[in-house]
């Protein structure tokens, strides 16, 4: 269900100028990745699951943190969300071939997450810049039903944790079915963004 009816447009200064760069939750951001990169990386070299489980650790929560934080102090940004979306990515590609040398079995399930969750998700997640919108997680004012498949709370845990988890658990054929599963949502989602983009144009 498409609302165009109901978005609620941002000033064009805030488009043109989609800072301040400088806010608590970009900090946080910042802090949260260099911490949970330089974990991944360690564990990485010495392929130990503990250094990994803190550099989930790390992301996860500090996802959640620049978040809240930009939320409770009035510091939603365009920028923001971009820089927390390339942000996400950095970590999970660190993370995920960290796991692959702790657990090579995890190779193929892996491969296919980071291939949909670096392609498909990342242009998905940017998409968002096509209309003037803060962030994806207002993304529901645009089109209700693709912001519940990829932005609601169930879809955010759903898109790695259920994926990681299954792996967790040595089950790699759960965890390959689910990133089949989510891929497809997420080029459904594309092809109904690219439809949603065609419109506004015509």
């Amino acid at each position: 269900m498409t609302t165009h009816d109901t978005l609620q447009p941002l000033a064009p200064a805030a488009i043109a100028h989609p800072g301040p760069f400088l806010t608590v939750p970009n900090a946080v951001t910042l802090v949260r990745t260099a911490v949970a990169v330089v974990l991944g990386l360690a564990a990485l070299t010495h392929a130990d699951v503990y250094l990994l489980l803190a550099a989930y650790a790390v992301y996860w929560i500090g996802d959640m943190a620049d978040g809240w934080t930009a939320r409770r102090l009035g510091q939603e940004t365009r920028a923001g969300a971009a820089f927390d979306i390339i942000s996400d990515r950095a970590c999970t590609a660190v993370a995920a071939c960290a796991l692959v040398v702790i657990d090579p079995q995890a190779l193929v399930p892996v491969t296919a997450f980071l291939l949909s969750f670096m392609v498909l998700d990342t242009m998905l997640s940017l998409a968002f810049l096509c209309w003037p919108v803060l962030s994806p997680n207002h993304f529901h004012v645009v089109d209700r039903t693709v912001w519940m498949l990829n932005w609601s709370p169930a879809a955010k845990a759903a898109n790695t944790a259920g994926v990681i988890g299954a792996l967790a658990l040595g089950q790699y054929d759960a965890a390959l079915a689910c990133v089949v599963v989510i891929g497809a949502v997420k080029v459904w989602s594309l092809a109904r963004v690219v439809e949603l983009v065609e419109g506004s144009r015509g």
